[in-house]
């Protein structure tokens, strides 16, 4: 059975899409099938992967809507070993749809529920709110990673969405776990970034992933020509950090199978 792992901060501009589309790839790169959920109706994900949104295309939210099974919407990129289900502007009203409709919560958890075992890994990329769809994403998945911005305001809002995650596991999904916290967008050469670094860790301690995303150029440019940062430059640092994270993240899931 696939682990799904939600990536999720509804602080916009974090690195939330750049770490979905990323890990993913690096993940796929140890020979790992990997599904990559597009739940942001920005869609970023998607056209990051070189997806071209094409009206009347099958998207996530006709999984939500449980008109169409997800497998049927299910689309192969450019890089080995790596799919995704798309999202387009439709998934807008997927909030206000979703709203009246039965097991409202579940909708993503039911409609992955047949494709899970396909997958070693199956990553969410949330849209920054703490909506129905995030609600939706983080019910459907094992645990949630945080990417957090090595910047002056990063913890705020940070707190209400881990009141989030104990909530969901209070009411709807008791195994929910925190992947780790990833930093992001960190610029070593500033006191700042250093001083927000310690800050986070002090906060997080060992929930605060080893690996750290530096703020990169390369990392910024890749989405637009619609690759992972392995297939626009693998020699990058970014590159180097998201081969790192996916290695860790590798890593922990052996020590906790072991050590269960």
């Amino acid at each position: 059975m696939g682990k799904v792992i939600a990536i999720a901060n509804q602080k916009g501009g974090v690195g939330k899409t750049t770490t979905a589309i990323n890990l993913a790839a690096s993940l796929a790169a140890n020979d790992l099938r990997i599904l990559l959920i597009d739940m942001d109706p920005q869609g970023n994900c998607t056209t990051g992967l070189g997806i071209a949104k094409e009206p009347g295309m099958a998207t996530v939210y006709d999984a939500l809507m449980g008109t169409q099974p997800i497998d049927a919407m299910i689309v192969n990129t450019e890089f080995d070993g790596l799919q995704i289900v798309p999202a387009d502007k439709n998934l807008v009203g997927g909030n206000l749809d979703l709203v009246d409709m039965h097991r409202r919560e579940y909708r993503l958890r039911d409609a992955l529920e047949n494709i899970r075992g396909q997958y070693h890994y199956l990553l969410i990329d949330c849209p920054p709110a703490l909506d129905l769809l995030t609600v939706n994403s983080m019910v459907a998945a094992d645990s949630v990673l945080v990417p957090i911005q090595c910047e002056f305001f990063a913890l705020e809002g940070i707190s209400q969405l881990l009141d989030t995650v104990d909530r969901l596991r209070e009411s709807l999904q008791p195994d929910l776990k925190l992947e780790g916290v990833l930093l992001t967008m960190f610029d070593d050469r500033t006191n700042l970034a250093r001083q927000v670094a310690n800050d986070l860790k002090q906060f997080f301690q060992d929930d605060v992933f080893d690996t750290i995303i530096p703020r990169s150029i390369r990392l910024a440019e890749a989405p637009s020509f619609g690759k992972p940062i392995l297939s626009y430059d693998v020699r990058s640092r970014g590159a180097e950090s998201y081969i790192k994270l996916a290695k860790e993240i590798l890593e922990n899931e052996q020590r906790n199978g072991s050590a269960s």
